[in-house]
């Protein structure tokens, strides 16, 4: 077990920007004339880990470049507007959502887009077989009609009003191109990284494996060719590589950490992009094994770990504590649970849950997906907190392919997750939390990858999902939420920040620190590069 104090893991904060190695890679053989090079995929929201858009859980930054939704929030991610459907409407009942779609909307190969294709997408989003991590958020939808080639009625067996929340995720896809194909093929199939079809202003050139991706302009592109003739997505090892890289002018965006966001605030050739990040950070307890039964220790984990301290001394002040899955707007309670840091109350309430005799001092891997050194620095802090009111953790930071693999896989060994320190989408609709905790969304058909099981939580939610006078359903949300702050299905932590940074060579660029990377409209065809 790492024996590091707890003043020491918060003095690391200083030096995380150091602690990475400033390597540079080798910059691609490209023709650079007009081409914008990013590292797109940086940062929590970034490399998706598969290129497939139905089971990937990041990298739509990137991705919504080349594919597009039916529906896209604005770049403030507080309106869902037009996307491939130019308006949409819902029923009274909230029983059928019509899209009215672009009849200028063409794939790179000069097909045209149409209902035909919404069908298909959904079909395929609905089916866990093609890896879909979408399957349990669209079974409310009954059959998709297609009464012409322009109008795609979604029809539903009980309203759900978080439906175009959830459509604005969904990359339309081409059924003249993978019609033929078997849907369990799908998930792991060459296709999406060698030859894929989108719609969007940018079409897929080349991909180098670990290296870069190319996309090429689409001159067909529906709402104008766009300014640039192509883009470049590097890949790195780290944010500190990447922050390199933007320095050498190698590149000109990439995400970047809250410790290296200082460095750019006044920069004289850089603009410095800031924003919420609509991201919970929680310590996740693996509901299918015993330890974590007792509500007693799950508050005791709370109560351990001195959020406020790793807020201002690691992330610098920026980010706001969570006490449920859902920190801002009208669904949020007013009075919550603050959990205040008190290792003595977490040592009495783990002596009340009988813990030395649950688990004694066997340490248990706490994993995560964060690859960079400020979220290591954040695990020992809690390693050392927690192990302080006899609560002993192991850290592993992993990729996000072997992370997935072992939360969402089929044969998952509870044990090899027991703890885990993530990061889901809290916004901007409420409704995006019966992903994580409605007991019918655990893997492979949702995103509930904790096993959360909580009767009176899974009623709240689908409750307030059927819900379609809006103040009604706020208030179910407010239950909910109180439930989740109650019953601690995860321990909350805080949303923070996120910061990118954008060479000042760019114009009309568009970044939202949005979950996952995406799902707003970034009207990259206008995006262009000085001179």
């Amino acid at each position: 077990m790492n024996s590091i104090t707890r003043r020491d893991s918060l003095r690391l904060a200083s030096a995380s920007a150091l602690a990475a190695p400033m390597i540079l890679r080798a910059a691609p053989a490209l023709a650079a004339t007009n081409v914008l090079s990013g590292g797109f995929d940086v940062g929590p929201g970034g490399l998706p880990g598969k290129f497939n858009p139905l089971a990937a859980t990041a990298g739509f930054t990137w991705l919504n470049l080349y594919y597009e939704p039916l529906v896209f929030y604005d770049p403030t991610l507080s309106h869902i507007g037009p996307g491939l459907a130019l308006k949409f409407e819902a029923s009274p009942d909230g029983r059928a959502y019509t899209f009215h779609l672009d009849p200028k909307a063409k794939w790179h190969d000069g097909q045209a887009f149409t209902s035909a294709d919404v069908a298909f997408t959904i079909g395929l989003a609905k089916d866990d077989k093609t890896g879909s991590i979408f399957s349990a958020s669209l079974a409310p939808i009954s059959s998709v009609e297609t009464p012409d080639a322009a109008t795609a009625v979604l029809k539903l067996a009980k309203p759900d009003t978080s439906l175009l929340d959830v459509l604005t995720k969904i990359m339309m896809l081409p059924k003249h191109a993978l019609g033929s194909m078997a849907p369990a093929s799908l998930a792991e199939s060459a296709w999406w990284h060698t030859r894929p079809l989108g719609t969007g202003p940018f079409m897929f050139k080349s991909y180098t494996e670990g290296q870069f991706v190319q996309l090429s302009a689409f001159a067909g592109y529906r709402r104008g060719a766009p300014k640039l003739a192509g883009l470049v997505n590097r890949y790195f090892k780290s944010t500190a590589d990447a922050v390199a890289a933007l320095k050498a002018g190698e590149i000109q965006f990439t995400y970047v950490e809250p410790n290296d966001a200082k460095l750019f605030a006044h920069a004289a050739h850089d603009r410095l992009i800031a924003g919420a990040s609509y991201v919970v950070n929680y310590v996740g307890f693996n509901h299918i094994i015993p330890l974590w039964k007792d509500l007693r220790v799950r508050q005791a984990v709370m109560h351990a770990i001195d959020r406020q301290a790793i807020v201002k001394s690691l992330l610098g002040g920026a980010a706001t504590l969570a006490n449920c899955a859902y920190t801002t707007g009208p669904a949020l309670p007013p009075h919550l649970d603050a959990y205040p840091h008190d290792p003595a109350k977490a040592k009495q309430l783990l002596a009340a849950a009988g813990w030395d005799k649950i688990n004694g001092a066997k340490p248990l891997p706490m994993i995560t997906y964060y690859g960079d050194p400020l979220v290591g620095n954040i695990l020992a802090a809690m390693q050392s907190m927690l192990g302080q009111v006899g609560i002993h953790v192991a850290p592993r930071q992993l990729d996000v392919a072997t992370y997935n693999g072992i939360v969402r896989g089929a044969n998952t060994n509870p044990m090899e997750f027991p703890l885990t320190y993530a990061g889901a989408q809290d916004g901007p609709d409420p409704g995006v939390m019966a992903s994580f905790f409605e007991t019918n969304q655990a893997p492979p058909v949702g995103a509930n990858v904790m096993r959360v099981a909580i009767p009176a939580l899974d009623k709240e939610l689908s409750a307030a999902a059927a819900e379609v006078d809006d103040a009604k359903r706020m208030a179910l949300y407010r239950q909910a939420a109180a439930t989740m702050n109650r019953e601690l299905p995860w321990g909350f932590m805080w949303v923070a920040r996120r910061y990118g940074v954008v060479a000042d060579t760019v114009q009309n660029f568009v970044w939202t620190p949005a979950p996952g990377g995406g799902g707003y409209d970034p009207s990259a065809q206008l995006w262009a590069l000085k001179g």
